[in-house]
């Protein structure tokens, strides 16, 4: 420690007789180890660990949101993690289920849509948006040139809530990480997510639809569209405009991704 001191005193006296009294004051003098200290450690030469860098990958960044304690860290495909979902109960509407309603659509698909919850019929058949809501998603895809087929379709939670009640926080956290895994296996390059609440869960706001929608925002890296959900819109036929807005934004945008936009 004394060597340090005399080091760092030895360094200001040899800049004070190279610049004198008025270029020494003026100049800021960078208080630094000696040359031949190591860059990982401090000024009083303790060792420093070496600074954490977030992973470039959107995806790795996504996948780390997943506690480190969770089993879906460990799974490598949707296949299983659908197992995980249809074997393990997170919460109590997952006992109370019919089945669970985990995705469809295909697997590397550029466009991923989410929404907040399964219904009753979703509930029944096992899979997502199958009713007059998912006719009109299905619509609504197709008019900005995505096939059903083409896209990958989830909820944020895969058991029906009773009643078809809103999501509770605590349902939404447990379920959480099962969507953060299947972003990072999918790796779609844009998300839709259809109402307030798949909007606010995905990009941990509390935003009303109103704050949500008309823009683009970053999801660690990756692009998110929110917009109306199908079955608002079947009951409110007047938000179809302002739907199509926000479809429109969307393509737009992955046009620009994938270098199709035009002029």
């Amino acid at each position: 420690m004394q060597e340090l001191l005399h080091a760092v005193r030895d360094a200001l006296l040899q800049e004070y007789a190279l610049l004198g009294p008025l270029g020494f004051w003026k100049t800021p003098v960078a208080m630094s180890t000696p040359e031949h200290a190591p860059s990982n450690q401090d000024l009083f030469g303790q060792p420093q660990p070496p600074p954490e860098s977030a992973p470039a990958d959107p995806y790795a960044r996504i996948e780390a949101l997943i506690p480190p304690e969770s089993p879906l860290r460990a799974m490598r495909t949707l296949d299983e993690v659908a197992r995980y979902v249809a074997e393990t109960v997170l919460i109590p509407i997952d006992a109370r289920r019919t089945n669970p309603v985990f995705g469809v659509g295909n697997p590397e698909a550029d466009l991923m849509v989410i929404g907040e919850a399964p219904g009753a019929e979703e509930d029944r058949q096992g899979e997502p948006f199958v009713g007059p809501a998912g006719q009109l998603l299905n619509k609504m895809l197709k008019a900005i040139g995505f096939e059903r087929e083409e896209v990958y379709i989830t909820n944020v939670l895969k058991s029906r809530p009773p009643h078809n009640r809103d999501p509770q926080p605590d349902e939404i956290e447990a379920h959480l990480p099962i969507l953060y895994k299947q972003i990072a296996l999918v790796k779609p390059r844009i998300i839709l997510c259809v109402g307030r609440i798949a909007g606010n869960a995905l990009l941990g706001r509390n935003g009303s639809l109103r704050a949500l929608r008309g823009k683009v925002h970053d999801f660690h890296g990756l692009p998110v569209v929110v917009t109306f959900h199908p079955a608002a819109l079947l009951r409110n036929p007047q938000w179809k405009r302002l739907a199509w807005e926000d479809l429109q934004l969307l393509r737009a945008h992955y046009d620009r991704l994938m270098g199709t936009a035009t002029r």
